[in-house]
């Protein structure tokens, strides 16, 4: 249900009015804009009477919610939310390119990916230290080891990191982590995902393989209704019938989700296609598509990687893409926001 106050309502008067929704074990979330106040109640709303909340005199409308998601509904918060972490702002004017390899493989590899990606402009490094994979013999990534190599790169560029996790077990590893990513096939995974809502850290939480936009903002609801509303929603591809692309770039999503919710929407191009040159025309095209950032995959020698080599750029070819992205960017009189401390 949603609660549309009168102008010129104190925060003393919402605060008093939502504590009496909150004795009846329900969930106020409060958006306040520059001349309306909206107050989201969520939970077993059925016993409310409408009428008995219309006639308070701080009241001027009330609407009821018929979609299933409620907290990442744009109707409960109509501005765009911005996820803020480490001088890197996401959502909103604000754009984020994430970048590097599939897999963190050495200290080598992850240090000198991170400073090719930083000179080229990226606003934070990517790399998976755990890693699903499809055949259980394929390299499953380096584990602790790995998230302590990207410790180092982020300690040698200053670049933020974002990695998946795919066991709640293993949330004490990520403490130097900054966005912490749920993979496609783990979105619904719901025990992890309501962990996740308890956790202080953003959440980078990427669609599923043949998922529908619904699921989708209900998995982001999980995370939402722990009380973590940093989140981060990720369109990398879905599956079809076509294989000419690893999967299909399902770009509608963008517009839809950011008119459905108030959530962050980026793009990974790279996991979509799993063809290099895709990158760069896809990536122009999410610009277009109101996407608010990049997830794209870079690796110094993609023929030797250890995983998904195929559909990663080489640093130069991740130069030549941000050089297009940077300049859609202008046209579209955008910006990519980051204070780094390195």
């Amino acid at each position: 249900m949603i609660l549309v106050l009168k102008e010129n309502v104190t925060e003393q008067q919402v605060s008093s009015f939502a504590k009496q929704f909150e004795a009846q074990g329900l969930v106020c979330h409060v958006s306040t804009g520059t001349q309306t106040t909206i107050m989201g109640l969520v939970g077993d709303t059925s016993k409310i009477d409408i009428d008995d909340v219309r006639a308070n005199p701080l009241v001027a409308d009330v609407k009821r919610v018929t979609e299933p998601y409620k907290a990442a509904n744009r109707k409960f918060h109509p501005a765009d939310t911005v996820v803020s972490f480490a001088g890197v702002k996401i959502g909103g004017p604000y754009f984020a390119v994430m970048a590097g390899p599939c897999s963190v493989e050495t200290e080598t590899q992850i240090i000198g990916v991170a400073e090719s990606v930083k000179r080229s402009g990226a606003t934070v490094l990517r790399g998976g230290a755990f890693k699903p994979r499809t055949s259980p013999y394929a390299f499953q990534g380096l584990h602790s080891e790995g998230l302590r190599l990207l410790s180092l790169a982020k300690a040698a560029t200053g670049l933020p990191i974002v990695t998946e996790i795919m066991n709640p077990a293993h949330l004490d590893l990520f403490d130097d982590v900054d966005v912490i990513q749920v993979g496609a096939r783990n979105m619904q995974n719901f025990e992890l995902l309501k962990e996740l809502g308890h956790c202080k850290k953003p959440i980078l939480l990427k669609r599923g393989l043949a998922n529908t936009i619904e699921e989708f903002l209900m998995s982001a609801e999980y995370i939402m209704a722990g009380g973590n509303n940093q989140v981060i929603l990720c369109e990398r591809g879905i599956r079809t019938y076509e294989t000419f692309t690893r999967n299909t770039l399902d770009l509608s999503a963008v517009p839809i989700l950011k008119h459905l919710s108030h959530l962050p929407v980026i793009v990974d191009p790279s996991h979509a296609t799993g063809i290099p040159w895709l990158v760069e025309p896809l990536s122009k095209a999410a610009i277009a598509a109101g996407a608010d950032g990049l997830m794209i995959e870079v690796h110094n020698d993609p023929p030797h990687a250890l995983s998904d080599g195929a559909q990663s750029l080489t640093p130069e070819q991740f130069d030549a893409v941000m050089h297009s992205v940077k300049r859609q960017l202008e046209f579209e009189g955008r910006n990519m926001v980051c204070t780094l401390k390195n």
